[in-house]
């Protein structure tokens, strides 16, 4: 068996409905510092008919039976997702990506879209498993972040979410332009609907004013919350005025694309 490593999420660029009435879609935000490898000795967060019915989907019958992640579950962090995607890889399998999407949507009735490469250059139907649409990742950003409130599981047969289909447009034009600022803008008004709808309040805007981020992100579902920068833009004290503010598990990433 071959040691198999995925890497997970920083919450959403953007999540929402699509359409009044439409399916639950995101733009995820890679996070390349949280990472799940197969197979590990750290328990997994899956029943065994979760387990089952992914093998089953992909005709595996060797999957691993621990994974060693070094992030918590609950935070908008992809934990599951890239479980089962580790899990399938380090087993063998070696068919495409979409046919693991098809697999996690078996298992758990929702997907983050990790086992595509470039995750953020896709409009993700997360309850569908499939591609809505192909967006131009965004330009390198820097996010300085940590955790807010308690963690959430994602519950797939939850659709409480704003209508963003005027943000993904938007998101659409300004990725194409490679303008960090606007789509952080974006990213901020998808993360303010989430928290008016969805709540917990956290002190996210307030930080993002006085550190001058370009704006905020934040796990739609889940404790991540994050400040938008332009690259080796952070101030030195970043870090710590999050957690005078109440954050934790604080860290600093590169994410989008060159």
């Amino acid at each position: 068996m071959t040691p198999a490593t995925v890497t997970g999420h920083f919450g959403e660029w953007v999540q929402g409905r699509f359409g009044p009435e439409g399916p639950v879609v995101l733009i995820t935000l890679p996070c390349p510092d949280f990472r799940v490898t197969a197979p590990g000795d750290d328990t997994m967060a899956f029943s065994a008919d979760v387990l089952s019915r992914f093998a089953a989907r992909l005709g595996i019958d060797n999957l691993p039976t621990g994974v060693t992640r070094n992030f918590p579950l609950g935070i908008g962090g992809g934990a599951s997702t890239a479980t089962l995607v580790a899990l399938a890889r380090a087993a063998g399998f070696s068919g495409s990506d979409e046919t693991l999407a098809d697999a996690c949507i078996a298992a758990e009735q929702a997907s983050d879209p990790l086992m595509f490469a470039d995750p953020d250059r896709l409009v993700w139907a997360s309850r569908q498993g499939r591609v809505l649409r192909e967006v131009t990742p965004p330009p390198p950003a820097t996010i300085l972040g940590g955790l807010w409130g308690e963690p959430q599981r994602t519950d797939a047969t939850d659709t409480d979410f704003d209508d963003v289909s005027d943000l993904i447009d938007d998101w659409q034009v300004a990725s194409n332009q490679g303008d960090l600022t606007r789509l952080a803008a974006i990213a901020t008004a998808s993360a303010h609907h989430c928290t008016a709808r969805r709540g917990p309040t956290d002190p996210m805007a307030d930080l993002a004013r006085d550190l001058g981020a370009l704006g905020m992100v934040r796990a739609h579902t889940g404790s991540a919350r994050g400040l938008i920068f332009a690259p080796d833009t952070v101030p030195p004290h970043g870090a710590d005025t999050l957690r005078e503010a109440g954050l934790t598990d604080i860290l600093c990433f590169q994410t989008g694309r060159a």
